[in-house]
């Protein structure tokens, strides 16, 4: 694995230096990581919660194998299935998952359209994304944003929130790109990418063209050096 580079976030972009961040250069050659996830059984809740731990398991290798290559301390997330609303950070958000940062947890919450009618993908996304924020954590990215969130204008803070989320789904096009084979996908890339711009927008986390431009952005550059959000145009992040 090419050795990574330290990459500008937050406070870098806005002229103070950053605490750290994950980067490299695109591999030549993708790089694959073989993790067994298994199949989802409609209506079974045990195999939600199993599919939901393995992604959790091929998320960790991956990412801890990126901090090691970098020389980078890396410390794995508590992991939460559930089916209730609660977390340990309060109330889970609509779309079933979030990131706790002050617990370092990942809770996931498994909804009933998960088990009448499980998407593979978008269930696999739930743990991609959140561990794209866990990622953000431990590199200083969610301190430097909070700094700079705090004392920001309403439409500031928008836009703060959308390179904050579109790097998160960035980070997890660059887990795709060396797992997707092991995901076992209902669809095809360009199929789920249709299916992501398609998705209501969101104030969070914006347009849902360029959520799908930064996920392809780390599928295809197989680097977090793809994921620069935070130097962005800001129709691109919009």
């Amino acid at each position: 694995m090419i050795a990574d580079l330290l990459l500008p976030g937050p406070a870098a972009a806005a002229g103070r230096p950053a605490r750290g961040g994950l980067s490299a250069a695109p591999a030549v050659a993708r790089q694959r990581l073989a993790c067994a996830v298994p199949a989802i059984r409609i209506g079974s809740l045990a195999s939600l919660k199993s599919f939901h731990r393995a992604m959790a398991t091929c998320a960790d290798r991956f990412w801890a194998d990126r901090f090691a290559a970098a020389g980078l301390t890396y410390t794995p997330p508590r992991v939460t299935v559930t089916t209730g609303a609660d977390s340990v950070c309060g109330r889970i958000t609509v779309n079933g998952a979030q990131y706790c940062p002050a617990q370092r947890t990942i809770v996931i919450r498994i909804m009933r359209h998960d088990l009448r009618d499980p998407f593979r993908m978008n269930i696999a996304h739930s743990v991609a994304h959140e561990w794209g924020h866990h990622v953000q954590q431990l590199t200083g990215v969610l301190d430097a944003q909070n700094a700079l969130y705090l004392p920001a204008s309403s439409g500031a803070r928008t836009t703060l929130s959308h390179r904050l989320e579109m790097q998160a789904e960035c980070f997890a096009g660059v887990f795709y790109s060396a797992t997707l084979t092991s995901i076992k996908p209902d669809v095809t890339w360009r199929e789920w990418l249709d299916a992501v711009r398609r998705a209501d927008y969101s104030k969070i986390h914006g347009r849902p063209r360029n959520l799908a431009y930064w996920q392809n952005r780390g599928y295809r550059g197989g680097s977090t050096a793809s994921c620069g959000t935070w130097t962005a145009t800001k129709d691109r992040v919009r």
